[in-house]
C-alpha cells in the first residue's frame, strides 16, 4: 500500500496527483489490454476472436456467473448492440453474431497464458482442481487504498507461497516508496532485502517461524514503554481494543529493521460474554519519523482486506463451490472476479451482490463499468473487413447448401466460404454487393 500522508517518504499517488490528466485516447481501455494476451488456438479455424471471449467473460461474471455455462447463456441472450461493443463478428449476409459456447469458452480459457493474463495472500480454490487431483492455489498481491488486485500467481505443486513472493511483486512495475504488508509465512530475510532493492517498506509478523526474533521482541522492556495508542471498535458481534507499543530499534535479527511494535487485541463476543486477549508482535522498516504507531496499527489492520476479498469471492462468487479442473480455467475465472470486484469498487459499490443483480437485469451495466460505452479508440483487430451484402431465396428447390461469408482478402480477391446447413433453404440462394454480384443458382446441393 502507499506509505501514509504524514511520512516524508513521498507516496506514488502524491506523486502522480501534481501530473496534467491524461487524455481519454492515452489510455488503454480494457480490449486493448486483453489484445496484448496471446492466442493459444491455432489460426486455422478460429471463429470467435480471443478478445472477444475474453470480453465476454468478464461481462458475464460481472453480471454475477459463476461457471462457463452461465457465460456462454449470458453471451447467448445478450442483445446485438453488447456484442457489437465488445467486438463481435456481423454475417454480411444474415447479420447473425455469433456467440462462442460452453466448450468453446472452456478449452480457450484452460490454455490461456494465465501470467499474461493477470500480470499477498494465498488462496486456495478448494473446489477447483487440476486433473491430477492438485489443488489450485494462488498468491495475490493487494493494494490497501483500492483494495484491488494488483497481480496474482498461481502456486505450483512442488513449491509454496515462499518462493512465490518475488516473482509475484516482480510484476509490479514500481513499487519505490510503499509500504508491504504479508501474512507471518512471508516473514523471510531474503524478502525483506529484496522489499529494501526495490526501494520499498515493510511491515511483518513475527510467529514462531521466526524463533529467535520472536524471542528477541518479547525480551524489549514493553512494561517500561508507555501506551502510544488505543483503538475501540465494535462489529459482527463482537467488541475490541487494540492497543500499540512501538520502540525504536537498532540491532533486531531482521535486515533492515528501525521499528519494533508489540500489538494487543482483547476481543469480547457480546453473545457468550468470552474475552480473548492476544498479543501480537511485529517489524518494521519504517522509522519513528516516518509512520506512528496509530499508523503502523492502522497498516496492520488494513492487511485483513485480503481476506475481506477472499470472503467475498467464497460467498458471493462461490469460488470454493466451483468444479473447474481444465488448465487455467480456475485461474482465469478467478482473475474475472478480481476484475469484477475492482469494477465494481472503482464504481463505489458497497454491496457487490445487489451490484451484480442489477447488472444481470441490464446487460449494458456491465460495458458501463468496463469503461467499454465510448468509443473503441486504440482497440486493434485483425478481423478482415467484410463486404456489404444481402442474402435472399427464392425457387422451388431446396438446398443445403448456403452462402455464410463474403470476406474481404485483399484488394482484388474475393473469398467466399460455404458450409453445409442441416436446415434447407426455400430455394436457390443469391449474393448481391456492391463489389460483387454472382448467381449461385448454378450451384447445386454437395
Amino acid at each position: 500500500m502507499p506509505a501514509v500522508v504524514s511520512s516524508p517518504i513521498p507516496p506514488v499517488l502524491d506523486q502522480l496527483r501534481d501530473q496534467p490528466d491524461a487524455a481519454e485516447y492515452e489510455l488503454p481501455g480494457l480490449l486493448t489490454r486483453l489484445a496484448a494476451v496471446p492466442d493459444p488456438r491455432k489460426p486455422r479455424g478460429v471463429r470467435h476472436g480471443l478478445v472477444y471471449v475474453l470480453a465476454l467473460a468478464a461481462c458475464a461474471v460481472l453480471t454475477g456467473a459463476t461457471s462457463l455455462l452461465a457465460i456462454s447463456e449470458w453471451a447467448a441472450d445478450a442483445p446485438s448492440a453488447v456484442l457489437d461493443r465488445i467486438g463481435a463478428r456481423r454475417c454480411p449476409l444474415t447479420g447473425i453474431r455469433p456467440v462462442p459456447c460452453e466448450t468453446t469458452i472452456r478449452r480457450t480459457l484452460a490454455r490461456l497464458d494465465a501470467d499474461a493474463l493477470d500480470r499477498a495472500d494465498g488462496k486456495s480454490l478448494r473446489g477447483a482442481a487440476r486433473a491430477d487431483g492438485r489443488k489450485i492455489h494462488l498468491l495475490a498481491a493487494l493494494d490497501h487504498t483500492s483494495r484491488l488486485v494488483l497481480a496474482q500467481l498461481d502456486v505450483g505443486d512442488k513449491t509454496n507461497e515462499i518462493t512465490c513472493f518475488q516473482p509475484l511483486l516482480d510484476n509490479l512495475a514500481d513499487l519505490a516508496d510503499t509500504v508491504v504488508t504479508s501474512d507471518a509465512m512471508h516473514t523471510q530475510r531474503e524478502h525483506a532485502q529484496y522489499l529494501a532493492s526495490r526501494g520499498a517498506h515493510y511491515i511483518v509478523i513475527v510467529k514462531e517461524n521466526q524463533k529467535k526474533l520472536r524471542k528477541q521482541l518479547k525480551a524489549l522492556p514493553w512494561q517500561r514503554i508507555p501506551l502510544q495508542s488505543r483503538i475501540r471498535e465494535s462489529g459482527h458481534g463482537r467488541g475490541e481494543i487494540r492497543r500499540i507499543k512501538a520502540c525504536t530499534v537498532n540491532n533486531l535479527l531482521f535486515p533492515g529493521a528501525r521499528q519494533a511494535v508489540q500489538l494487543k487485541r482483547r476481543r469480547l463476543h457480546r453473545k457468550s460474554g468470552k474475552v480473548s486477549i492476544k498479543t501480537v508482535y511485529a517489524a518494521t522498516s519504517l522509522s519513528a519519523e516516518q509512520a506512528t504507531p496509530a499508523q503502523l496499527a492502522n497498516m496492520i489492520r488494513s492487511h485483513w482486506q485480503i481476506e475481506a476479498l477472499h470472503h467475498m469471492r467464497d460467498t458471493t462468487f462461490a469460488e470454493d463451490a466451483s468444479q473447474l479442473r481444465t488448465g487455467n480455467a480456475p485461474r482465469t475465472m478467478a482473475t474475472w472476479r478480481n476484475l469484477a470486484i475492482g469494477a465494481l469498487r472503482i464504481a463505489g459499490t458497497q454491496n457487490v451482490a445487489a451490484a451484480l443483480r442489477a447488472n444481470s437485469r441490464d446487460p449494458k451495466r456491465p460495458l458501463a463499468l468496463l469503461g467499454l460505452t465510448g468509443s473503441r479508440t486504440g482497440h486493434h483487430t485483425t478481423t478482415p473487413k467484410p463486404w456489404r451484402a444481402s442474402l435472399s431465396c427464392s425457387g422451388a428447390n431446396a438446398g443445403p447448401l448456403c452462402l455464410s461469408t463474403v470476406t474481404k482478402v485483399s484488394n482484388r480477391r474475393i473469398f467466399a466460404r460455404f458450409f453445409r446447413y442441416r436446415a434447407p433453404c426455400s430455394g436457390r440462394c443469391h449474393a448481391t454487393s456492391s463489389k460483387i454480384q454472382q448467381d449461385w443458382a448454378g450451384i447445386g446441393p454437395q
